[in-house]
């Protein structure tokens, strides 16, 4: 294995590891600042080092530290300890590996060799996923009966069940989609939604597949036991479930594990349905094409995104005391952002007018693919966060109800519409 092949295993390594758990403290912070939204407060915005609060970013960070310096105990009346202690990794582990095989962009080509853009370069593709999505629930069952508590022995019970229900609808769901496909290969699903349908419609699977998107989505939500199928955790009926006699970091690595699975089912929901890497009507063929353009628009684009978004942060914090000690945060980061956005263009304006080779154009391509891909990706988390607090839990008559008589069925009729459409397109 050469030195460039190193490289590009580590950055992707590196990338899959970022959107698992780095990303963990922001999405805490986007949960409680779209919640003060949507509930007509401000959400945090007093936690501050040195005044600078980054909008009530620093609140996340003192949460991480207080649970990894808070002491970690164990009730007396636990009888599985083996159990109990590992049923937070169990989740962690399993929600992180999912990310190992989405593919970040498409396969780069640096003097002619090929490297897949994923972190660990298998062709399971949606295969993988399945099992590490199924393995990760055992570490919430575990912890809520190693709990020997009735509050967690009640979450696992609902997990098994509501697992079962929506697992079903899940597979089923991805089968429609492989046939529509014909591969479980995640990067040739994403390169087949680079095409356009009709000659102007970009072949997304929320378009091919919408009804198959909508069971995917609906089971994401299940699956990573987020509102409004939350009843694992029902913290207004059994306190908080499976979670309920867990402190410090085993606590924490059951809410990092939460927020990874949100993570990886937003990550295949993007790869799935929303054309993974691509640009709305620009494959990577396109896109290596017409490169120039795309740098001369993100030339242009950075500066003024750069203003407009100085200019908002600087009217929403304004201070009557001006010897407030936040109010020298605005001043602070208005440097940051503009020496930031500054680099950047410049940097792309070297480029531009130094020239690419052809191993330049593929891996300028490799980024702005991957930019693309993680633009999509918070934006299906934001989806995530804004259902949680738009909707209510379901009861669990209801979340059966949907399971069993509306989503199964639902999911083998599309596969049914679809192998009939495959069939017929193909003869």
């Amino acid at each position: 294995m050469d030195f460039v092949s190193v490289i590009i295993i580590i950055v992707n390594i590196l990338l899959a590891v970022k959107l698992a758990v780095g990303t963990t403290p922001i999405l805490v912070w986007w949960e409680r600042r779209v919640a003060g939204f949507i509930q007509g407060r401000t959400g945090p915005n007093r936690c501050n080092i040195a005044g600078i609060r980054l909008g009530g970013l620093i609140q996340s960070i003192a949460d991480m530290l207080k649970l990894v310096f808070k002491e970690d105990f164990t009730p007396g009346h636990i009888k599985y300890k083996f159990f109990f202690t590992i049923a937070p990794a169990i989740v962690f582990f399993c929600s992180l590996l999912t990310f190992a095989v989405i593919p970040f962009a498409d396969t780069l080509f640096i003097d002619g060799q090929a490297h897949m853009m994923q972190a660990i370069p298998m062709h399971l593709g949606i295969m993988w996923f399945l099992a590490y999505a199924g393995l990760a629930t055992y570490g919430i069952i575990l912890g809520g009966y190693s709990s020997n508590s009735k509050y967690g022995l009640l979450s696992s019970i609902r997990t098994t069940a509501q697992v079962i229900s929506y697992e079903a609808s899940m597979a089923l769901a991805i089968i429609s989609v492989i046939l529509s496909y014909g591969s479980i290969h995640l990067n040739d699903m994403v390169t087949a939604q680079g095409e356009l349908l009709f000659g102007f419609l970009p072949s997304w699977g929320i378009i091919i597949q919408p009804l198959a998107a909508l069971i995917f989505i609906v089971c994401a939500f299940a699956e990573a036991n987020r509102t409004p199928f939350d009843i694992a955790e029902g913290e207004s009926e059994i306190v908080a479930g499976y979670h309920t006699e867990y402190s410090a970091m085993r606590f924490g690595l059951f809410q990092v594990g939460e927020f990874a699975a949100m993570g990886a089912s937003a990550a295949f929901i993007t790869t799935l349905f929303l054309g993974g890497y691509h640009i709305p009507w620009m494959d990577t063929a396109t896109l290596k094409a017409n490169i120039d353009n795309v740098l001369m628009v993100l030339i242009l684009l950075i500066p003024v995104l750069t203003l407009l978004f100085i200019g908002w942060m600087q009217k929403n914090n304004t201070w009557d005391n001006p010897n407030d000690p936040r109010a020298k945060e605005t001043a602070i980061l208005t440097k940051v952002f503009l020496g930031l956005g500054g680099v950047v263009t410049v940097s792309l304006a070297y480029v531009f007018l130094s020239g690419l080779s052809e191993n330049g154009v593929n891996i300028a391509t490799a980024v702005i693919q991957i930019s693309t891909f993680m633009l999509k990706f918070f934006f299906v988390c934001f989806v995530f966060i804004w259902v949680r607090w738009t909707l209510l839990r379901f009861r669990y008559d209801q979340l059966q109800m949907l399971g069993w008589k509306v989503l199964l069925p639902l999911a083998l009729l599309n596969i049914f519409i679809t192998a009939l459409v495959v069939v017929f397109a193909g003869s």
